[in-house]
């Protein structure tokens, strides 16, 4: 019967409900009790209803209205009752929907609002349970896409909206502010988030099914374990998989080859690799099994790059290599070469003849260096202003240890000539103990050599830097070097090159670094190389370029320090930090890899220093030439330093002026001083910096600096007063400059003999002569001025022509050449003064002639 009728009478309920019972499957009918009595609860419920609508007649009585149809929908649902927990978890999956909706269309906003709830939640649940785990998930997640939406918003054009950009700035520190709480959680959800949620599923199974999981117990007397003892893992048939000495390869093996496959728990791994290496007993087994142990830590980072190893498994790491390297040392009929072919039979371990060699697969070099750039990781992600950094940093002198040691093995293993050892082990290691010496002072070397050579047994020795050889830093950086460039190609020999010239700049040799480095013509291949070797070259330019400045060698200096600072990208070029440009199209792929190029803190050159070094150096060459081209218009314009000139000109075109506040202010006020005359002012403004204090000899450093501002005074006075004098007398100037007279006698020549200065030094009276050209009236200055601007405007239009017309500008030729400019080189007596011509004619218009100086030259 239709469903239609079911408001009719008793009697067609039954016979409809016969018929269901008639046409009804055989497995319906079997159905529990409590579904039975539901459903007569449901019969009496609808009887009643029946019962009440009876007094209808006619076509209404076999209708429903809207209400009670409603009201046997109600019935039809099912109550269920929760619990308080359940429904604590109902409301915080709730909210992680949103979030996770709002995610989808990066409304940061609501996630700001939802995420407070979401913990306000927590804190709830937390009081009478333990975290759920979903709620370690959405937090690790959000912290992922809130630094995607970071790097993403860095160098996208299209950027959030005011509402969603205040949003994302108030996660960023109530992320960092809460997840410090559970970083514990977080790490376990990275390392293998699979087997971290289905953990939660286990538990709540827990109470109702039989965990079929084996676990390891430690058992004594059962089937396969001697009476000794050892650990097992308990299957389902009861039967235990011991960890004994005998089953020590096929475990190795089974771990072996489950290395790199999904859903692998690196950290039980490590929990049984560490229980093999207690039950191991032959040298052969250890071997084994540390090399794989050790493999398998280096294994818990390779699956992110942003990730790092944590200091306590690099310490295990660091350990188990030492040991390694001790049974190595210990057992010489055992060698680890990268060509020995794998053990085959798990059953039956090797058994070498008397005097045979034993060839283990594995490679010491490459575990040295993982450990090396695991340590490089971790420093890099440290903040380098705690404590932290540098109670990791004392990780290195331990890490020196072994590499020492694994270079001590490896010349070993050289003097075999059963094993043919290649040359390139050898390199690899020697450019690592290089590495860690040549940035560092002779004194923190020597102490890093003595403790590593101490920790050492005292049987073993070097043959390319033996114990008992020179104890000088200087000449064993130059044995490694050497080493290095007698037995490597192409990148390795120009590293160590270059980490010989970085170290004797370091140490004041500045003629002897740039004579190396100007004869390695590196300079000129330095492009073909890798982005590692340009960082390093960079870092050497630099290095020189501040031995010059020490040395006093103002112009070598700059000149040095030109193309790195000159730049205005120094951060990038030294690998010092990401400087992202306004306009630039670096994507997020390229600016990790850039993040993973940093170097550690302890490695950085003083931007600020190199900052003060390159603008003083500027500032000694510039305001003299500026001062000359002045005075002397036909002198051809020439810049030394365009990011010098940069600065000057927005510092001239301020109104007001304060105090200086910083090392650019510094060097801007004492350029005008000096222009203006006034060096001691400038000496005072320059040796005020406070960044000398970071250079070793600072007085020194200062007092270099007030002489070489006395000089460049009075090169500027002389560039910038000549038109006024006939004659000058030294004694004058050395008075004004405090200076001797044969300092100024010898300047006074230096600029006469390069002609800069049109004079004669009269050594009689002690007097300085000057020759006077022709002198232009100030109409002719300016005509010659006309000339010029429109001389470079027919030159320019000609080349538009030709790049237009393809090479067939000469058509359009003009009858005399080109336009009457061949008399342009009579122009004779073009070197007198031209009285009003002013300074440096700049791009805006803008003209520096030496402050209140070049004022009084146009008055």
């Amino acid at each position: 019967m239709s469903r239609f009728f079911a408001g009719g009478d008793s009697s067609s309920e039954s016979s409809s409900s016969d018929e269901e019972e008639l046409y009804s499957d055989p497995e319906a009918q079997k159905e529990d009790e409590e579904s039975e009595e539901e459903s007569e609860e449901e019969e009496e419920d609808e009887d009643t209803t029946t019962d009440e609508e009876g007094g209808k007649g006619g076509v209404s009585k076999f209708l429903r209205n809207q209400e009670s149809s409603e009201e046997s929908e109600d019935e039809d649902k099912v109550t269920v009752v929760k619990s308080a927990k359940d429904k604590r978890l109902e409301e915080l999956e709730g909210v992680v929907k949103l979030i996770d909706n709002a995610r989808r269309i990066n409304d940061w906003s609501t996630i700001s609002t939802e995420f407070d709830k979401l913990n306000r939640q927590v804190v709830k649940m937390a009081a009478q349970e333990k975290l759920p785990k979903i709620y370690v998930k959405t937090i690790t997640e959000l912290e992922d896409f809130m630094n995607d939406t970071v790097a993403t918003q860095k160098v996208s054009i299209k950027k959030l909206n005011a509402t969603n950009m205040r949003g994302l700035n108030q996660m960023k520190q109530k992320i960092k502010r809460n997840n410090r709480d559970y970083t514990t959680e977080i790490e376990k959800y990275r390392a293998d988030k699979e087997e971290y949620m289905m953990s939660e599923e286990e538990e709540e199974v827990k109470p109702v099914e039989k965990v079929k999981k084996p676990k390891a117990v430690y058992t004594e007397g059962v089937d396969g374990v001697d009476d000794g003892g050892g650990w097992g893992i308990i299957g389902e048939n009861g039967k235990a998989v011991a960890y004994t000495p005998e089953k020590i390869l096929s475990n190795l093996r089974t771990i072996v080859e489950s290395r790199g496959k999904k859903n692998t728990d690196r950290v039980e791994q490590i929990r049984i690799l560490e229980k093999l290496l207690e039950v191991a007993v032959t040298p052969y087994q250890n071997i084994r099994v540390l090399l794989t142990l050790i493999s398998t830590r280096f294994d818990l980072t390779t699956s992110s790059t942003t990730n790092y190893m944590s200091q306590e498994q690099w310490k295990s790491a660091e350990h188990e290599f030492g040991t390694l390297l001790g049974i190595l040392e210990a057992n010489k009929n055992l060698v680890v070469v990268e060509n020995a072919e794998e053990w085959e039979d798990v059953e039956k371990p090797p058994q070498p003849a008397a005097g045979e060699l034993l060839k283990i697969p594995g490679s010491i070099v490459s575990i040295a260096e993982r450990l090396d750039d695991e340590l490089t990781r971790s420093l890099q992600h440290v903040d380098p202003h705690t404590a932290e950094y540098i109670e990791r940093l004392s990780d290195e002198q331990a890490l020196y240890n072994n590499i020492l040691r694994a270079l001590l093995y490896t010349e070993n293993l050289q003097t075999i000539d059963k094993l043919e050892t290649p040359q390139d082990a050898a390199n690899r290691i020697v450019m690592r103990r290089l590495e860690h010496v040549y940035f560092k002072p002779a004194q923190v070397v020597s102490i890093l050599e003595e403790t590593a050579w101490k920790a050492i047994p005292r049987e073993l020795d070097s043959k390319i830097t033996p114990r008992s050889g020179p104890q000088d830093i200087a000449t064993l950086v130059q044995v490694l070097s050497t080493y290095l460039f007698k037995n490597s190609v192409d990148i390795i020999r120009a590293r160590a090159y270059l980490c010989q010239v970085y170290y004797f700049a370091l140490h004041n040799k500045y003629y002897r670094a740039r004579d190396m480095l100007l004869m390695s013509h590196l300079q000129e291949t330095i492009t073909n190389f890798n982005i590692s070797t340009q960082i390093l070259f960079n870092r050497t330019l630099v290095q020189v370029g501040l031995c010059a400045f020490r040395a006093g060698l103002v112009y070598e200096a700059q000149n040095t320090l030109q193309e790195i600072c000159g730049s205005g990208r120094q951060k990038e070029l030294l690998a010092q930090g990401v400087q992202l440009q306004r306009y630039s199209q670096v994507t997020p792929e390229q600016e990790k890899l850039e993040r993973q190029r940093q170097l550690p803190f302890h490695m950085h050159i003083n931007l600020d220093l190199l900052e003060c070094v390159y603008l003083t150096c500027s500032m000694l060459l510039e305001v003299p030439l500026l001062a000359q081209t002045g005075s002397s218009p036909d002198i051809k314009k020439r810049v030394i330093s365009k990011t010098y000139r940069r600065l000057l000109e927005f510092h001239e075109r301020q109104i007001f002026t304060g105090p200086p506040e910083n090392t650019r202010d510094h060097v801007m006020q004492a350029s005008r001083a000096l222009a203006a005359g006034e060096w001691k002012k400038a000496a005072d403004l320059i040796c005020s910096i406070k960044v000398w204090e970071l250079m070793a000899n600072s007085e020194q450093i200062k007092k270099m600096l007030s002489e070489q501002i006395q000089e460049e005074g009075l090169r500027t006075y002389l560039f910038t007063y000549a038109p006024f004098y006939d004659t000058l007398s030294v004694n004058t100037l050395a008075g004004m400059f405090d200076l001797t007279e044969r300092k100024v006698a010898a300047v006074v020549s230096k600029m006469i003999s390069h002609e800069e200065l049109a004079a004669a030094l009269d050594q009689v009276n002690s007097a300085i002569i000057f020759r006077r050209g022709v002198e232009l009236s100030r109409l002719q200055s300016l005509a010659l001025t006309l000339s010029d601007k429109a001389s470079g405007l027919i030159e320019s239009n000609e080349r538009v022509l030709e790049q237009r017309t393809q090479g067939t500008a000469n058509a359009f030729e003009r009858q005399g050449g080109q336009g009457g400019r061949g008399g342009r080189g009579g122009r004779g007596g073009r070197g007198g003064q031209r009285g009003d011509r002013g300074g440096s004619r700049t791009r805006g218009g803008q003209q520096f002639g030496g402050g209140a100086l070049g004022g009084a030259i146009k008055a």
